[in-house]
Formats: structure tokens, sequence, C-alpha cells
């Protein structure tokens, strides 16, 4: 099995390193800078479940592209999907799997309209990963697994040999009959996270010391609901870990959507937050919600970023 994966950042770079170091047949699509300094320095992988270092790995340029591979592996942020596919399209042939690990449910639809709702696999990934200054991958806790399946969680050939293909060490995986189910439960819960820390500006255990624990349960409420409205309810087990997690005294975890916020970057709280409340039918509040109003706070900051950096 070939398998191509789309980007050599945190998540890519992790995953595709793990498999490679391992000895499967991967190939890292790349732009011309990250090329120059894997070619140069090797993509290095820095985790307590053991450090890996591969000089020059296999790399190829969108316009190098000339075959299709067995299966694509995509994990950019949703606002740069787009060039995402421009990109990796001539990868793409009959009988290519496509497994992204983004976050919610748009990018689903978009890449089936692109490419055909039969090579698109559902997937998501639980892990804490970010590039250092020299362009190592920092695997920031144990958390490491990818999960993935059939959109309409039939049980296939190729989601068995991918499982087989991806189970290396330092990566947990699992071939999922109910994908679709698993991905809302996660947005419910990323979603929750964004908005409640992007909103406070702080970690779920300052929001918890401030004595406004209850806020993020009620946008988590919110979420969940959204999900039962669409079909999907989350699983009671899931909704107990998940409050458990936004209720957690002196736990520094926030969403990731913060620092970009802290950083001036860009976020995805459109394809997040937006899709999210885009789905909400009428049983769940209007729009003085939680998570509308953690939207508009995403959205204004938005707007002041794209104005501050236009030209005078």
């Amino acid at each position: 099995m070939r398998l191509l994966v789309v980007g050599a950042g945190a998540i890519g770079g992790y995953f595709g390193g793990r498999m490679l170091h391992a000895g499967r047949d991967v190939t890292f699509l790349v732009r011309p800078a990250r090329r120059a300094k894997l070619d140069a320095g090797g993509l290095v992988i820095r985790s307590a479940l053991g450090d890996v270092s591969i000089p020059r790995p296999p790399t190829v340029l969108a316009g190098e592209l000339r075959q299709p591979y067995d299966a694509v592996l995509l994990s950019c942020k949703a606002y740069d999907l787009a060039d995402a596919m421009d990109s990796f399209a001539p990868a793409v042939g009959p009988g290519t799997a496509i497994i992204p690990l983004l976050n919610g449910m748009r990018h689903v639809d978009q890449m089936a309209a692109r490419f055909g709702g039969d090579d698109v696999l559902g997937g998501q990934c639980v892990i804490s990963v970010r590039l250092d200054a020299a362009g190592a991958v920092q695997h920031l806790n144990e958390h490491r697994s990818v999960t993935f399946g059939e959109i309409d969680g039939r049980d296939s050939a190729r989601v068995r040999d991918l499982a087989a293909f991806l189970a290396v060490p330092g990566i947990d995986v699992a071939a999922s009959a109910d994908i679709v189910l698993e991905m809302w439960e996660k947005w419910a819960f990323i979603a929750t996270l964004a908005g409640i820390t992007c909103l406070m500006r702080a970690s779920v255990g300052d929001i918890v010391r401030a004595g406004a624990a209850e806020l993020g349960l009620a946008m988590y409420e919110e979420c969940c609901a959204i999900a039962a409205t669409n079909g999907h309810p989350v699983r009671v087990d899931r909704i107990a870990r998940s409050a458990a997690f936004l209720t957690a005294a002196g736990s520094g975890l926030t969403a990731s959507m913060l620092g970009d916020v802290e950083r001036q970057g860009r976020t995805e709280a459109d394809h997040v937050l937006g899709d999210l409340l885009d789905r909400r039918g009428a049983v769940t509040p209007g729009d003085h919600s939680l998570l509308a109003i953690a939207y508009a706070h995403l959205r204004a900051f938005e707007a002041r970023r794209s104005r501050e950096r236009e030209p005078e």
C-alpha cells in the first residue's frame, strides 16, 4: 500500500513519521520550504513514547504528482481545505481512499462533492502535537489515536487494510462501524471547548476557579442537542466524560483555537462553531445562545484581525 500524507506539519508529521519509521510506504506532499527543511534536517519527532529521526523523508510537491496513491491522509486546517484538495487531486484515482482528520462535518460534504462520496472515509484523531522553532514535531502527551471508517458504517476490506497499515508503534488505530457518530461526539466537545475557552480567554481550570463551570456545561448541552437534532445523540458515557473534562478544577486544558487567537492567527470558527449553529434546527436556543455568542466573539476577532492587516 502507498500512502500520501498531505503536509508534514505537526499531525501529518507525527503519524506519517511513525509509519515511515516502521517501514511503511509513505510520501509527504509538502510545499518547497518544508521540503528544504526536511532535506536539510530530516523529520524529527520528540515524544515520551520514543523519539524518531528520519533523514530526508520521501516528499513530493503538488506539481510532481503523476500517479494515484492507494490512500491519502489529510489533516490540514479547515480554511486550507480547498487549496489542499487542489494540491492532492492528481493523487486520487479509482479506489483511492481519503482519510480526513479534520474536526466537524462540513469537510466531508466538500470532499464528497469534489472526489465522490465513495472515496471519502470518516476519520478523526486525538493527539496533542506542535512544531517547534526548528521544525521538529513535539508530542505533548500520550494521546496518539486515529479512528476511521466508512461513512455508511459498512465493513470493508479497505478499512481493514488501512487499519493494518496504520497499526505501528506510536499510533493507536481503531476501525469504527459508526464513525459519523464518533465525529459528531468529538465535534460537540471540541466546539464547546473552543467556544468557552475563547470566550473566556482562559483554561478550563481558570473558568472553574472563577465559578463559571456551569457556562461550559450549558454550552456543551446545547452542542449535544444539535447533534441529537441531526440524528446523532451523544452517548451517555461520552457526555459524562466530557462534562468531567469541562469541570476539572486546576485543569490547564484549552482549545487549540485559543492559541490561534492569542497568536493573532486565523481560526476555524466557521467550520467548528458556525457550521454547528447552521445545523441547530428549531429545538436549540436562538441568536443569544452561549454558542452563538462565542461564535460572534470569534467572528469579531476575525473581523478586527482582517481590518488591522489591510494596507493603508
